[in-house]
Order: structure tokens, then sequence, then C-alpha cells
């Protein structure tokens, strides 16, 4: 009986110490999600260095401390190919989004109001989707023609893009995220809930003021 018994044991505890490296690690992620979240607190390892966020959970980076965003490249929504490493020299906004997500579909107007009266206003900005666990091209399709967004979104159903960012910077670590990059391609403001329009200037404006 000792014998039969010993493997049970075994097992029991092997399925005690999974549960407690999962509740561990759940733990924190809930405390780095806590310490991000503050207003107006600073958080170090971000982008090799420091940055702030503030009240509205906008983080944002000084210039000093940016670093590079990586090469986002593949197949767009609507078949064409797009490297955003090729806008270089422009304010870039990248927007994780999928056609599933009650929070994307709120924000969405908001980056169609805003990237067409950039847009029409002659701003160096451009805006960058990325469609993530969308199964197909065609839900993602419906989604922009619904909300009026013209500007091309890479087709990631897998969110392997995402993965591209460098460890300790700010990346998209949700559904919504919005990353923003500067003229030269480096991460200077994140958010990881949806955006009004107020909000999303807020991460823009300050970028194109740079020198």
């Amino acid at each position: 009986m000792s014998l039969s018994r010993a493997p049970r044991r075994r097992r029991s505890t092997s399925g005690r110490a999974t549960l407690l490296t999962a509740v561990t690690l759940a733990g924190a992620f809930t405390l780095a999600g806590c310490g991000d979240s503050g207003g107006g607190g600073k958080s170090a390892g971000s982008a090799g260095g420091n940055y702030v966020t503030g009240p509205s959970g906008i983080s944002t980076v000084a210039k000093a401390d940016r670093t590079d965003a990586p090469k986002l490249d593949g197949e767009t929504v609507d078949g064409k190919t797009l490297d955003t490493t090729a806008l270089k020299g422009k304010v870039v906004v990248l927007n994780v989004w999928g056609s599933w997500c009650p929070p994307c579909r709120a924000e969405a107007p908001n980056f169609a109001k805003v990237s067409k009266e950039l847009a029409d206003a002659g701003k160096d900005v451009a805006f960058v989707g990325i469609n993530t666990r969308d199964n197909s091209k065609q839900n993602a399709a419906g989604f922009e023609e619904t909300f009026g967004i013209t500007y091309p979104s890479l087709y990631d159903p897998d969110g392997k893009l995402m993965l591209r960012f460098p460890k300790g910077t700010l990346n998209a670590q949700s559904i919504p995220s919005t990353i923003v990059l500067d003229r030269e391609g480096k991460i200077a403001a994140r958010t990881l809930v949806a955006v009004n329009e107020e909000q999303l200037r807020s991460m823009i404006d300050p970028l194109l003021a740079e020198k």
C-alpha cells in the first residue's frame, strides 16, 4: 500500500508546486501592472531608462532614454506588404486591435478621426494597425470598413509581431494597446487601454513638436 501511495504523493506535490508557481507569476504581473498605473510615478527598466505614467495610464519616455522599436513587417489586411522601418522620419502610431474586441471598437472612431485630420493637415504622422487574434482577414477588413479606418494594418493572427519588442521596453501587453514612435523610430509612449481623441493627441503632439 505504501508503494502505491508514494507516486500519488509525488504527483500531488508536483501539482502544488506548479500551482504555486502560477500564482506567484500572476501576482508578480499584477504588482507590475499596479506599479505602471500610478499617477505620474517613475518605473525603472523601460526603453533603456525610466518612464513616467500619468493618471490617464499613458506612459512616456524621455528622449534620451528611448530605445529603437523592432522591425514590424509583413502582409496587411488588404493584401499588401508593409515595413514600419521605412516610416522613419515620421511619428508612427501603432495600434494593436482585433475585430472581436469591444474596447477596440470603442476607440476605433477616434483613430479614424485623428488619423484623417492629421493627414489633411499635412502632419508627418503615420498610423499603422496591428490586427491580431482574428481568424480571417474578412473580419478585419469588415472592421476597417465599418469604422472608416483608412490606414494599413499588419495582419498578425498569432500575435507574433508583438513578441518582437525587446524585453523591458514599453511593449504591447494587451489588446488594445497603442505605442507611439518618435521620428527616429524609437519607442516614446504607450497605453494599454482604449483611448479617446484627447488622449491619442496627447501622445502624438509632443513628438511632433520635438526638434
